[in-house]
């Protein structure tokens, strides 16, 4: 399933106009809301495929919206902010989104990174192979998108997923950050490495105290690993 349907949520209507048109040109079907309040209905009602998100809101701010969207769906989010700081970058990430993109923007990279998703989404759906690795306790099942541990479904966005599943597919391999960018991000990412430092941190909540037998490790001045004692 291709990402057809986009959410756009900025106060500036310009911005919204803007957006519409080259997303349209590029075939999405594109809603359009100026606040957080009117954003969390209309996500509700039409269950967009993708949602570019702005910070400063009317209602509800952008913090809070991706906060209430990721309570029940894990549909990729964009954070679009004037905010530029390393903290409100985290701080997204953090709450769920899987990018941000910082203004003033191309409209250009906006589209590249929608299109970006929507491969990956388009090539699990497309695929007949069950991509899936299994572990004591803990699942990912790239097909449905799904992580489960302890036999229960885990909400988890798309990129934290992409994120262990590669690293879980090729157990005890370190990988430094920019390695993990260039994989799982690809290189459409425009982004830093301490975006990895922050998925990571949201997987260990997830998957804290699971297993003894495999962890989320820290090689300290080098980068991340999927330590395991058993085989996949």
């Amino acid at each position: 399933m291709a990402l057809e349907k986009v959410l756009v949520v900025d106060d500036d209507p310009n911005i919204c106009d803007l957006l519409r048109m080259n997303l349209e040109n590029e075939g999405y079907s594109v809603i359009l809301s100026y606040d957080g309040e009117e954003a969390l209905v209309k996500f509700n009602a039409l269950k967009p495929d993708i949602i570019l998100l702005d910070v400063m809101l009317p209602t509800l701010d952008g913090w809070q919206v991706c906060r209430e969207v990721r309570k029940k769906s894990s549909v990729p989010i964009i954070m679009i902010t004037a905010k530029g700081d390393t903290f409100d970058k985290v701080l997204g990430l953090e709450l769920g989104a899987d990018d941000y993109i910082v203004k003033p923007f191309d409209t250009k990279e906006v589209v590249a990174r929608i299109k970006a998703i929507a491969r990956r989404v388009g090539n699990t759906a497309e695929s007949s192979e069950i991509k899936e690795v299994r572990y004591d306790k803990m699942s990912v099942n790239m097909t449905r998108y799904e992580l489960r541990v302890d036999g229960k479904v885990v909400d988890t966005p798309p990129k934290e997923l992409e994120l262990l599943f590669y690293l879980a597919s090729n157990p005890n391999r370190v990988y430094t950050r920019d390695q993990l960018l260039d994989e799982v991000w690809g290189f459409e990412y425009y982004g830093d490495s301490r975006t990895i430092d922050v998925h990571i941190k949201r997987l260990r909540e997830k998957l804290e105290g699971v297993s003894e037998k495999w962890s989320l490790k820290t090689v300290w001045g080098v980068g991340y690993k999927f330590e395991s004692e058993e085989d996949e």
